[in-house]
């Protein structure tokens, strides 16, 4: 038997080989010693304006109870801290929720009781039902039978936005559509190696659709169903997935195409928009993991009624009475039976993204708390009187106010479901006083929420498409070239359904 030795010392790194930490210069100390300053003084600024808020919510004449001034001050702190520091936002989330219930403004169980909400069941079981439809290779098929049908640029971004808007269905989260588009993706990039203006547009496409295209879908995003839930807190009234998808799906389809109309004008000359293209399903075949052409397997038949069962049954609750989460669940068990499913239920179950169900659960205790402690109509409060001094126009300029406010909120608040926890409480409480209905101004608000492109680190699918390994995608210039039109664009829009389109739809704007 040979007797083999190791050392425990490590060799000394050479320098400038890989791993070895490059040696501090000058300009790096130099960026060093600015963000800790920045850090520094936006702590200050951060506690300054918490103890302002609590000291002017203690002023006599104050209707602000003793747990109201502590949840807005709780609440005012996880916004700064969400904002100007890297700690998770799930950490962030849980933090204020258990100061909450240790200085007695919360109930342990009312805490606790969140993570048993039909929504956290209704989207955990989802993400079981989108890893079976995943593993089963459906997706890839139909995206490649949608896509082969376009002989023009334009048709090729059309037909990709559909395809997009589509898996909104099919995958509840925008990252989790993100990682299933990602591969289509690439497999496009192949087939148009010689194209690469084109194949640049639709780097910048595939994100861009897939965060305007989750409106459509009560699932499509976690903070739907964090809106859901406040306003049923708030008012006794939520959404369910057939009305969502009633308001919700026409806005998808529009913003969606207009946006495919703007990246190609924006990153396509005339020519290559002219220039006919032809794309084989064979050709698709031979950059992808599942096969995309011939017919249905017996694993991508079962996905497909499966998922069209389920969502066949959440868009008739009415007429059977089963809840929504029980339905997902029901079909998360066929998706993982043995017999029938095409994915190990432990298998989807860690496709689920727990952090975002705990950062759910945590944001939902703390927008409860705002709203049964008063602190969220405090603040609606002092925000009344120079909009009440607007008179007749105060209505409108409040839901304008709205649009703009949650479009913009990405640029400082990255987390879609945190924005909602921060925005919601407040919109529902200032809108009957303003003489609006707060369903449709809590649903505008997050629909205006879904604009999220203008940096890389302003929503995750545009991340992972700005950074996929050994290909050259888009910049953060181009984002931002882009963002300039889609932005007023993608407002103006939720403003018109807000105002015309959603009235007709059985949502008035105002009572």
């Amino acid at each position: 038997m040979t007797l083999i030795e190791h050392s425990t010392t490590p060799p000394p790194r050479i320098a400038g080989s890989p791993g070895t930490p490059p040696a501090p210069t000058p300009e790096s100390r130099s960026a060093a010693r600015r963000s800790v300053v920045v850090r520094s003084a936006a702590a200050v600024l951060g506690l300054a304006a918490t103890t302002a808020v609590v000291v002017a919510a203690r002023q006599p004449g104050t209707d602000l109870s003793s747990q109201g001034a502590v949840t807005l001050m709780v609440f005012v702190l996880a916004v700064w801290l969400w904002i100007f520091t890297s700690i998770d936002d799930t950490y962030v989330a849980l933090g204020a929720a258990t100061v909450l219930v240790l200085t007695g403004t919360m109930d342990t169980g009312a805490l606790f009781s969140t993570l048993g909400e039909e929504t956290i069941w209704l989207l955990l079981a989802a993400f079981v039902i989108a890893a079976g439809v995943r593993a089963s290779g459906l997706a890839n098929r139909g995206a490649a039978f949608v896509i082969t049908g376009a002989t023009t640029p334009r048709q090729l971004v059309h037909l990709t936005t559909l395809a997009l808007v589509v898996t909104t269905f099919a995958v509840p989260s925008t990252s989790g559509r993100a990682a299933l588009a990602l591969p289509v993706f690439l497999a496009l990039r192949q087939v148009l190696a010689g194209r690469p203006a084109l194949v640049k547009a639709l780097a910048i496409l595939f994100p861009s659709v897939i965060l305007l295209s989750a409106v459509g879908s009560f699932l499509g995003a976690g903070a739907h169903l964090i809106t859901s839930q406040i306003l049923e807190t708030a008012t006794g009234s939520s959404f369910d997935f057939a009305t969502w998808l009633l308001l919700g799906l026409p806005l998808a389809l529009v913003a969606s195409h207009l946006c495919a109309e703007i990246v190609l004008a924006m990153f396509t000359t005339r020519p290559e928009r002219d220039r006919r293209l032809r794309i084989n399903a064979a050709d698709l075949e031979q950059h992808s993991d599942t096969p995309v052409t011939g017919p249905l397997t017996v694993a991508e038949s079962r996905a497909a009624l499966l998922l069209g069962a389920v969502v066949v049954l959440w868009c008739t609750e009415p007429l059977h009475g089963l809840h929504p989460a029980l339905v997902a669940l029901i079909g998360a068990l066929v998706a993982a039976s043995p017999s029938y499913g095409s994915v190990d239920l432990a298998k989807g179950l860690k496709t689920v993204p727990w952090s975002l169900l705990l950062f759910m659960a945590a944001t939902l205790a703390l927008g409860n708390a705002l709203v049964s402690t008063g602190a969220a109509r405090w603040l609606a409060g002092g925000a009344l009187e120079p909009i009440r001094s607007l008179g007749a126009a105060a209505a409108p300029l409040f839901v304008v106010l709205v649009v703009l406010l949650s479009t913009v909120a990405h640029l400082v608040i990255q987390s879609r479901s945190a924005r909602s926890a921060v925005l919601i409480p407040i919109v529902i409480a200032l809108s009957p006083a303003v003489g609006v209905e707060p369903m449709a101004a809590a649903f505008a608000s997050t629909a205006a929420a879904g604009f999220c492109h203008t940096l890389t680190s302003s929503a995750k699918p545009v991340a992972m498409f700005a950074a996929v390994e050994g290909v050259e995608t888009y910049s953060a210039k181009d984002l931002l070239h882009l963002s300039t039109l889609l932005a007023p664009v993608n407002a103006a829009l939720v403003l018109v359904f807000s105002f015309l389109v959603w009235p007709l739809l059985g949502m008035p704007l105002f009572p």
